[in-house]
């Protein structure tokens, strides 16, 4: 057991050590916002007091270690029931949660990057939740990299969470702010985009040995796609309607390339010849100007070689390479339009899913597309091969869901 004394500091929680003092009659009762696990050991939870004034003191019962407002989940060997008490002369606060063991190194996941709750660990069978990674922040995005590591930045922080399997660790590698997007290589460098950098857009590469270095790419850095063969990173600009190509080993620009206004999410075919860009626009916006998607030729001089219809308010893409389709979310018909990826002509009627998709995300080893449906709390997945809804889907997440991703 340990004991902690909090403090405000500009609105936010500082913890020290100090002797508890117990609440005397308390008159009301407040909430710490947890958030729903079970947390993953490695988790770090930030305490979210609501309905209760400063100061207060704050009591752990159970494993694991709590310091400047942020609880620590330790590794374990079964489920261990933990309680965080707050409390003073006015108000009582408590919340009980579960922490369990890490997955094992071997077992497949599916990945659910969760701005509310962290990254939300799912069975990909049957969807069954498992356990919550909590990284003391909100993720925007999330992605597996060799050996099944787990890497997501948080989004309105300045870090990325790395989860290594084997054996499970989990830490925080910092100066990488408001990531968006993220991708990782062959060799376990990592590669996230940044929404603002002192006023521009950025990509930061994490290498393996978590040293960081950083490129400024444009105005409004967001959509990423990775060409691993030839070691070529494209970072979308929403602002400046550019896609920038960087070397992926040193980090200098290569070419920028005239794209679609707000270019969004991006991808690649599997040869690397051709770029998808999503121009993330709507007609029902002061601008009146609709969105669509285009395909840029990568060659001496990129060029459109084609075009989609007018689309509603397309956002997010992902690439079935294999029956050369793409999926794109539009956040707001809460449709996923199916084109053909040579003439972007629809090749199925839109698919009707749950509210707000954002970043679909195809998994090529079971053929099917996940969409996390933001303001559902939700994740859709269909049968890439027949395009029917898988059974079990929709199934529910944590709040707010952006990106999905899979470790078979």
């Amino acid at each position: 057991m340990k004991i902690y004394r909090a403090i405000a500091l500009t609105g936010a929680l500082a913890l020290a050590g100090s002797v508890w003092h117990a609440p005397t009659a308390p008159r009301a009762v407040g909430r710490l916002g947890i958030g729903t696990g079970p947390f993953v050991a490695g988790s770090r939870i930030a305490l979210r007091a609501t309905g209760m004034p400063v100061p207060y003191d704050v009591r752990l019962v159970g494993p694991g270690t709590l310091a400047a407002g942020v609880y620590v989940a330790p590794n374990v060997t079964s489920p261990q029931r933990v309680a965080l008490i707050a409390g003073n002369a006015a108000i009582l606060a408590a919340a009980s949660f579960l922490v369990v063991p890490a997955p094992a190194r071997s077992r497949p996941l599916l990945a659910v990057a969760s701005y509310d709750d962290g990254i939300v660990l799912h069975d990909p069978n049957g969807f069954a939740r498992l356990a919550v990674l909590a990284i003391d922040g909100s993720p925007g995005d999330v992605a597996f990299g060799p050996r099944g590591i787990i890497q997501a930045p948080d989004t309105v922080g300045d870090g990325v969470a790395i989860a290594s399997r084997t054996p499970w660790n989990v830490r925080i590698v910092n100066d990488v702010p408001s990531g968006n997007e993220i991708v990782v290589d062959g060799q376990s460098d990592a590669f996230v985009s940044n929404r603002d950098v002192n006023g521009a857009g950025a990509l930061t590469k994490i290498a393996a040995d978590g040293t960081v270095s950083r490129i400024v790419t444009g105005v409004t850095a967001e959509g990423l796609a990775i060409d691993r063969a030839r070691g070529i990173v494209y970072v979308g600009n929403v602002n400046d309607a550019t896609v920038l190509a960087v070397n992926a080993r040193t980090m200098k620009p290569l070419r920028r390339i005239a794209a679609v206004p707000r270019v969004f999410g991006i991808a690649l075919s599997t040869d690397g010849n051709t770029l998808y860009a999503v121009a993330n626009r709507s007609l029902s916006s002061p601008f009146h100007q609709a969105g669509y998607v285009a395909a840029i030729a990568l060659s001496a001089t990129p060029h459109v070689v084609a075009r989609s219809a007018n689309l509603h308010f397309p956002l997010g893409i992902a690439l079935d390479a294999r029956d050369a389709r793409l999926f794109v979310t539009d956040e707001a018909s809460n449709q996923v339009y199916v084109l053909n990826a040579k003439t972007l002509r629809a090749s199925h009627a839109p698919l009707d899913t749950c509210r707000t998709p954002w970043k679909p995300f195809y998994d090529a080893a079971s053929q099917r597309v996940f969409v996390p449906c933001a303001r559902a709390d939700d994740v859709d997945v269909f049968d890439a091969r027949t395009l029917a809804r898988v059974g079990g889907a929709p199934f529910h997440t944590g709040g707010y869901p952006l990106a999905v991703a899979a470790w078979h």
